[in-house]
């Protein structure tokens, strides 16, 4: 039940992982023999089933991945990404304290939440899992991010990480940008910028987990650099860069 990538980041160490928003389990093994440290299930994004998620989390125990699941906007969706195995969940849009006390009820069991207990679910290995020992286990293995992705989330990010049960925090600066006014100039934009600088600050100054995004290898090192723990790579983006590298080499040859 230990959760790894938890354990890593609360003890100073950086963890790297691959955002997935196809169904892929094949691509999952891939990513986990690869070397990384845990994949991202994007089901705010990602047209997946309820089972296809599954069968990405066993993929992913399958080679030592950690299992992370975006959720979706739907009230269930931290509920059946946690029975599933979900190792963590990362929360799109949490604005404010309110939205923030709300993951955390819907994530954790009483008394620190409002999560539905089930032991016939594979969280629970069906039912071979229960009691104190497993609700507690889970409340302390199950890695909880929210993402701040919009100007009130930057402005209410101290009362947001303050939140008893919110490990990180995870920086979306493409929607940071979008909800900044600036569609065009994307996350480069001075003023997205400064405000992400701002956050990595606050964060280094109060302790705060942060995790971020990054296209290449060149945006690791930069976010490992400015204070993130916690990377995810785009991963189809990382494919198509790859097919196309390949077309284009072969095009000079030509």
């Amino acid at each position: 039940m230990e959760n790894k990538v938890k354990q890593k980041i609360m003890n100073g160490e950086n963890v790297l992982g691959v955002f997935l928003g196809i169904y892929a389990p094949s691509l999952i093994e891939m990513i986990g023999y690869a070397g990384y440290d845990f994949v991202v299930i994007d089901d705010e994004h990602g047209a997946f089933s309820h089972s296809e998620i599954e069968n990405m989390v066993r993929a992913a125990e399958l080679v030592d991945l950690v299992p992370i699941i975006r959720v979706s906007y739907d009230a269930s969706s931290i509920q059946k990404a946690l029975d599933r195995g979900a190792k963590g969940i990362q929360v799109p849009m949490v604005n404010n304290k309110e939205d923030a006390e709300l993951v955390v009820r819907r994530a954790k069991f009483p008394p620190h939440g409002q999560r539905g207990a089930a032991f016939a679910i594979r969280a629970a290995r069906y039912g071979k899992d229960g009691g104190e020992a497993y609700f507690n286990n889970a409340d302390e293995n199950i890695l909880i991010s929210v993402h701040i992705e919009t100007p009130e989330a930057v402005q209410n990010f101290r009362e947001i990480m303050n939140v008893p049960g919110i490990d990180m925090a995870f920086i979306g600066s493409t929607d940071l940008s979008v909800n900044m006014g600036f569609k065009a100039e994307g996350p480069g934009h001075p003023e997205v910028q400064q405000a992400i600088n701002e956050l990595f600050e606050i964060g280094k100054e109060k302790g705060y987990k942060i995790g971020t995004v990054a296209a290449n290898s060149a945006g690791v090192s930069k976010g490992f650099e400015s204070g993130a723990c916690y990377i995810g790579i785009t991963g189809t983006s990382v494919i198509s860069n790859a097919l196309e590298q390949v077309v284009n080499e072969t095009k000079k040859v030509k």
